[in-house]
């Protein structure tokens, strides 16, 4: 039932599940589609990536349920769920639990701490799911590390994170990341360090360097005219608008 202190403090004391050159050489990095996937979770059957076909999803691992730094996560994900929402992306949990496990954690969660986790969360118990993924690190045993993965509307992964079982994620830092990446996409832009807060540029975004002379010239020539920011060819920085 989840992992104990003693797991955090020397995990390579777990029975890991091993995996082949070839099996590591699968995992699926940036810019790869996500793997086609049917898993079993505490709302059912899901097909991966399909069944968010055409939607953001953002799937994150947990080292084990009953745990008290996973439960900090689900619930924190759970209290800002309104934002993901609004952002059109979906969230999915997963773990090397059983559905049961789940099913009770969620319950203990709502009675506990006053919030119901609305959101699938997969059932591994054999680990084939984190093992596909890259979640489990070479001395974290059968345990998943904290990994998220942020996959776009057409099945692409955009965004991966790992922290160690021991450190909480930071929920800002993965809206923030979704927000930089909706509005590279519909901006075709770049965006800078600490964005939309960059202490230097505030919320401006970049445009990419230019590949050649040519676009190098011209886009500092219209600079003026199309009202955006030039500190030379290759750093030109402009609003969203």
């Amino acid at each position: 039932m989840g992992i104990t202190l003693s797991d955090y403090k020397n995990p390579a004391s777990n029975i890991g599940i091993q995996m082949s050159p070839e099996e590591a050489r699968q995992q699926p990095g940036l810019g790869d589609r996500f793997p086609d996937l049917t898993v079993q979770t505490s709302h059912g059957e899901v097909v991966l990536p399909d069944a968010y076909a055409g939607e953001w999803f953002v799937l994150f691992s947990h080292p084990g349920d009953f745990t008290p730094v996973c439960t900090t996560e689900f619930v924190a994900f759970q209290q800002r769920s309104d934002e993901f929402d609004e952002l059109g992306v979906n969230l999915i949990g997963l773990s090397v639990d059983r559905v049961h496990s789940h099913i009770k954690w969620i319950e203990w969660i709502e009675d506990e701490l006053g919030e119901y986790i609305e959101f699938p969360i997969i059932a591994d118990e054999g680990g084939q799911v984190a093992t596909r993924l890259g979640m489990l690190h070479p001395e974290m045993g059968t345990s998943t590390v904290r990994s998220v993965y942020v996959v776009d509307p057409d099945g692409v992964i955009r965004l991966e994170l790992q922290y160690p079982m021991e450190i909480g994620r930071n929920i800002d830092e993965i809206l923030r990341s979704i927000r930089a990446l909706q509005t590279s996409d519909e901006f075709d832009v770049a965006v800078p360090a600490d964005w939309p807060d960059n202490a230097n540029f505030g919320d401006r975004v970049l445009f990419e360097p230019p590949g050649d002379v040519a676009t190098a010239e011209e886009r500092l020539a219209r600079a003026d005219e199309e009202d955006y920011e030039c500190l030379d060819w290759w750093f030109c920085l402009t609003d969203r608008d």
